[in-house]
């Protein structure tokens, strides 16, 4: 029998939407970010050579450059105040959450609630300037070191660039927020998406523009919409698949009447870390090639020529670097946001138990054991759906828009907003009902 809020979400239409007058301001409010997210892509760094950049930026696009360049919607290959992207942020969080799990003095801030948070986030923010401030002053060094790229090369140019670059990544973070707040979804996640989204157009005519000249047979464009359909499927179907844990509550007496216990189930998504796997990932190991990758200034035969050779796409090191982050993050980040023990207690204070489990210490470890298995299950998911399509990319020189990470972001990222939109769509209906239940009790 479906539930109640089942029920309703069946019921939903486009009246209801209509006089969700707080959900609309929501939505007009994350397309107005959004798009002035997009107009800053396009304000270019002072003191560039845009035809220049262009021409140097064409010999660097391949590899982690193209991949950074479709992060940041197209920032990198116009060099805009915002080409760092949010992803300083994204590291400076990842540091902050490994510093969690080993400084116990942060480790203490977590376990303080809403005012903890909020001095984390704090912490994030400098790491975020920091690391900010040193990609931006390398690919300021790199653009000097480019033939023409800068028109007056010097300290007016670097400190001019770090400024405008790292004000660029702040300007994003603090937008970010502003839409986890105010608009709807999450805010990081809705950017990265909107850069990924406003390149797709172009990626889409590229291939056919392949497929005209004859540099992609049509067979092989027939089968990269398969294969990207086929993903898309399998995103869809793995991010909603659960392992739903049986709970039971004994009977209970309240005064002269006992109530027969009831069952509910512990749902344990397959994937719980959602994106952040493939988005951390991918920005760690964009951080040690942004120099590498903009500038020239080491040589053909420089080591960080080199990194970049073997951080391209469909190479060995990259792929092998690649899933084993994807790996460790997934049980990383499934371990902050998942704590077995915190479930065990509320079980165990709540009455419930799970059949053949004896409460506390024992139910933590078995959901612990559960959650292990799933774990995997859903990291070699990731790892399947962001590689397997770098092979196709590397054989045919098709763009990074099709990737598997592409794809994962962009599918989550609209599964998780429409979840959210449904989600205030059902409060404002509930909000209804008790509205006009009042109403009845006021008549009668």
């Amino acid at each position: 029998m479906a539930s109640a809020a089942e029920q309703l979400a069946a019921n939903l239409n486009f009246s209801a939407f209509a006089k969700a007058e707080e959900l609309k301001k929501r939505i007009w409010f994350t397309l107005g970010a959004l798009l002035v997210y997009r107009f800053g892509t396009y304000v270019p760094l002072p003191g560039i050579n845009p035809e220049a950049f262009a021409q140097a930026f064409g010999q660097a696009q391949q590899g982690i450059v193209g991949l950074f360049n479709m992060f940041t919607g197209g920032a990198v290959e116009r060099m805009a105040i915002l080409a760092l992207g949010i992803m300083p942020y994204i590291s400076a969080s990842i540091i902050i959450q490994l510093l969690t799990s080993v400084v116990p003095s942060l480790e203490q801030l977590k376990k303080e609630g809403e005012q903890g948070r909020k001095v984390i986030n704090q912490y994030t923010r400098y790491g975020t300037v920091v690391l900010a401030t040193f990609q931006a002053y390398g690919i300021a060094v790199g653009l000097e070191g480019a033939t023409n790229v800068v028109v007056d090369p010097g300290w007016f140019f670097r400190i001019s660039a770090v400024i405008s670059l790292v004000g660029g990544t702040m300007f994003l973070m603090w937008l970010g927020e502003q839409i986890t707040a105010r608009g709807i979804g999450n805010g990081i996640s809705l950017i990265i998406f909107a850069g990924i989204v406003a390149g797709l157009p172009a990626a889409i005519v590229s291939t056919l523009e392949l497929g005209r000249q004859g540099a992609l047979a049509t067979p092989i464009i027939l089968g990269i919409i398969l294969l990207s359909v086929a993903v898309i499927a399998l995103i869809v179907f793995m991010e909603r698949a659960q392992r739903r844990l049986l709970i039971q509550y004994p009977k209970r007496q309240m005064g002269n009447r006992m109530f027969e216990g009831n069952t509910s189930f512990l749902p344990l998504k397959l994937n719980t870390a959602g994106v952040i796997p493939p988005i951390f990932a991918s920005s760690l190991l964009l951080v040690p090639a942004t120099i590498s990758g903009l500038g020239t200034t080491g040589g053909e035969d420089s080591m960080l020529t080199t990194v970049t050779a073997l951080l391209g796409h469909g190479q060995p090191l990259y792929m092998l670097l690649y899933a084993a982050l994807i790996v460790f993050f997934c049980y990383f980040y499934t371990a902050i946001v998942f704590n077995p023990t915190d479930t065990a207690d509320n079980l165990k204070k709540h009455g419930g138990f799970i059949p053949g489990i004896r409460p506390g210490e024992r139910t933590a470890q078995y959901i612990d054991y559960v959650l292990t298995r799933i774990t995997s299950v859903g990291a070699i998911y990731i790892v399947l759906v962001c590689l397997l399509p770098e092979f196709l990319i590397s054989a045919t020189g098709v763009p990074f828009y099709f990737g598997g990470t592409s794809l994962l972001i962009v599918v989550s990222v609209t599964m998780d907003t429409v979840s959210q939109i449904q989600g205030h769509l059902l409060a404002h209906q509930y909000e209804g009902l008790v509205k006009k239940a009042k109403l009845r009790g006021k008549r009668r």
